[in-house]
């Protein structure tokens, strides 16, 4: 009799335990499902809002997204200079994404894309290199020098305790200033507020209607997925973006892991400042460059759920609004700032839906939806 009631208790031990990892698996999997569908939900409702906004405006909002896509996608001409636009934001995306991996907050991507930039063009103007050798080295100093601007934060946040996202903001100041002097004095073509544009033959090759760093930014981005998700490395970043405390006391070097976050972040955004630079007319630092290209990608980055993939996807979608905003200007007559407008909504939406079904009571009312169809599906 003993026996057979310690077999029972197992037995009963052992459905426990499987419903619990079937509760789990199934938790896991809405969790998931969530990740995708949000930032579709959030595309989707910003659209709704700018077209009613467009529709209050006299204007028909068919024709003005029509005219959107077409401005954006209509032939290889158009395409090309979308994922030309697409490109910046695609490496300021995946910079904050590998460091927000990692728990550390870097909102400097558009000084480290700035400070890239202006090392790849004093390099190249300074030594006076040509062709290739131009091309590598100065794709080269980019990412020292964006991977060095970054290393700065984090070694004001591991000694000092500074907050990064302070640091590295004012950082951002730092590295536009600098390039003003750049520009404006050291490469100055012929004293107007511009550099001389860098050689033709140390440009980035044409890929079709685009140039070669939007290969190397998506490229870059499958390769950031590949590490963050398939390596060891990659499961450390994210054991320390978790949990430090955890992850010091299993013997992780969390330190190291921070400062090696914050440095290849940098690298990724001065990568992309030294493309931009050597692969987007005018092939010349001016003011403006790179700017607002940092917190895009952050927002990016945040809509993405930190996955570099859907960053790119993200990244393409902004680039569409942004081409396909000046055709659906001229087609409708509506301003510009609709396409911004849009472009705010969707980061409030993602924002605000990301954080809205972490709440308690949402978790518990789509498990309640979950396990009722689960009950409807036994009982048909």
């Amino acid at each position: 009799m003993a026996d057979i009631k310690n077999q029972k208790a197992d037995d009963g031990n052992k459905e426990s335990k499987r419903q619990r990892r079937a509760g789990m698996y199934s938790e896991q999997q809405r969790e998931k499902t969530l990740m995708v569908v949000t930032p579709i939900v959030s595309v989707l409702l910003a659209l709704i809002v700018g077209a009613i906004i467009i529709a209050c405006l006299g204007k028909s909002p068919i024709e003005g997204y029509g005219a959107m896509i077409s401005g954006a996608l209509g032939d290889a001409g158009k395409l090309g200079k979308t994922l030309e636009r697409a490109c910046p934001l695609i490496f300021t995306s995946l910079a904050a994404v590998f460091a927000y991996k990692c728990g550390v907050f870097n909102l400097g991507g558009e000084g480290q894309f700035i400070m890239g930039a202006c090392a790849t063009a004093t390099v190249i103007l300074g030594l006076g290199l040509d062709g290739f050798p131009a091309l590598l080295l100065g794709l080269l100093a980019g990412i020292i020098v964006g991977g060095i601007w970054a290393l700065l934060p984090g070694i004001m946040k591991i000694t000092r305790g500074l907050n990064e996202m302070i640091t590295t903001i004012m950082l951002n100041y730092v590295a536009l200033y600098f390039m003003e002097y750049i520009f404006k004095n050291v490469f100055s073509d012929q004293g107007l507020p511009k550099t001389l544009a860098m050689p033709k033959a140390s440009h980035l090759m044409d890929v079709g209607t685009a140039h070669a760093g939007v290969i190397i930014a998506i490229a870059l981005g499958v390769i950031l997925w590949y590490v963050i998700f398939r390596t060891s490395f990659g499961f450390k970043i994210r054991a320390v973006g978790m949990s430090p405390t955890a992850s010091k006391v299993n013997g992780f070097p969390v330190r190291f892991l921070m400062l090696a976050a914050f440095v290849i972040s940098g690298a990724i955004a001065g990568l992309g400042g030294a493309a931009e630079l050597l692969g987007k007319t005018p092939f010349r630092l001016a003011d403006g460059f790179g700017s607002g290209f940092g917190f895009d990608g952050v927002a990016i980055a945040l809509i993405a759920q930190l996955n570099p993939i859907a960053s790119i996807v993200v990244a393409l979608l902004f680039g569409i609004l942004s081409t396909g905003g000046t055709m659906m200007q001229s087609v409708i007559g509506v301003p510009t700032a609709i396409v911004d407008i849009i472009r705010g909504l969707i980061i409030i939406f993602a924002v605000a839906g990301m954080a809205m079904v972490k709440l308690p009571k949402v978790k518990a009312f789509i498990a309640s939806l979950s396990n009722k169809n689960k009950k409807a599906e036994v009982t048909a």
